[in-house]
């Protein structure tokens, strides 16, 4: 019989995480977010979800026992964010204290009320080394103190056959035993920017299409002159003197390169074009970097959705931490009970 995990997806945005969960065979108790328009694309792609649409740390002990029905739950997972920790650091403070990092605090709250074998907390890769390196050890022992033992690692999500080069932490905890296992590296060649979205339908600056979501954002002519003469991986410096940006963002005029993996997606990717098409890319096709399926439906206006896609864990990646977790939990029911 296939092992399978019964989850909690906080913090879920437009769900790649679920969606990645569900892909390994998991089976969602409940998620939440905040953000309508985050919430409309959870509803319409997961619509036999619980999906509660709240300020998390509104969510009290009891509604949290209500809608687990009291029920095991294996795993809590979720990418709280967290603005305490910027490259300055925390100057006499620890993060844990700092109230810019509330979001953690709830996830470790839930984590406390509902006492799940294991956990997996998502975050920027740059936790790892923050405050050097004291940070990480906080949260360590933060979780340490719930009764869980602790592992972290970074990732970059080329080495799972995502075509993005997307660098994150993961957190793992497990409350039954040492047993701590990490995704496992499944990729031996980088797929490319090119091997994700050159099977979309070639658009012009505005131009739509009838696939969901792959609508071209309308530039100036001006902006449409200058990239004209960036080639494929290309940036300013090939745009002629007498028209070349000289001041303002001028990290705006370059080309994704389509022999190499994406840059890391976020939340605005307006300012770099398509390596052959004279525009930025759709958020179909940011979506697909992202490794979402094509008919998963993106909900809001043209920022919101970038904003989704940009926040989200790459499904493919999530599938692979969810089969991770899943072994986990096999070789814990090895264990011999006392």
């Amino acid at each position: 019989m296939k092992t399978t995990l019964t989850y909690i997806d906080l913090f879920c945005g437009a769900g790649g995480l679920s969606y990645g969960f569900d892909k390994a065979g998991n089976n969602n108790v409940f998620a939440v977010d905040i953000e309508p328009t985050f919430c409309k694309t959870y509803k319409r792609n997961f619509p036999k979800h619980k999906l509660i649409q709240q300020d998390i740390s509104r969510l009290t002990e009891t509604e949290i026992h209500n809608l687990t029905k009291n029920q095991k739950v294996d795993v809590v997972i979720g990418g709280p964010p967290c603005q305490g920790f910027s490259m300055a650091g925390n100057i006499g403070r620890k993060f844990i204290d700092d109230p810019r990092n509330h979001l953690f605090q709830e996830f470790a709250r839930i984590v406390k009320i509902v006492t799940p074998d294991y956990f997996v907390m998502e975050n920027v890769a740059r936790l790892f080394t923050h405050n050097n390196g004291k940070t990480r050890q906080e949260i360590i022992k933060f979780f340490e103190e719930l009764g869980y033992n602790v592992e972290c690692k970074i990732f970059n999500t080329v080495d799972f056959g995502i075509p993005q080069s997307r660098q994150r932490i993961l957190f793992i905890g497990n409350r039954i035993s040492k047993n701590i296992v990490f995704p496992e590296k499944t990729a031996q060649k980088p797929k490319t920017i090119k091997d994700a979205i050159d099977k979309f339908p070639k658009l012009e600056s505005g131009e739509s299409s009838k696939i969901p979501n792959h609508i071209a954002m309308k530039h100036s002519a001006q902006m449409l002159e200058k990239m004209s003469y960036v080639s494929d991986g290309g940036n300013r410096t090939e745009i002629p003197e007498n028209i070349r940006p000289q001041k303002g963002d001028v990290r705006k005029y370059i080309r994704y390169k389509s022999s190499e993996p994406s840059v890391c997606i976020t939340g605005d990717m307006r300012k770099i074009f398509h390596y052959s098409q004279n525009r930025a890319l759709t958020v179909r096709e940011l979506s697909a970097i992202q490794t979402f399926p094509d008919n998963f439906i993106f909900e809001g206006s043209s920022i919101s959705q970038q904003q989704q896609v940009g926040n989200s864990i790459p499904p493919l990646f999530a599938e692979k931490i969810a089969e991770a977790i899943i072994k986990m939990k096999e070789n814990d029911a090895q264990i011999p009970q006392n």
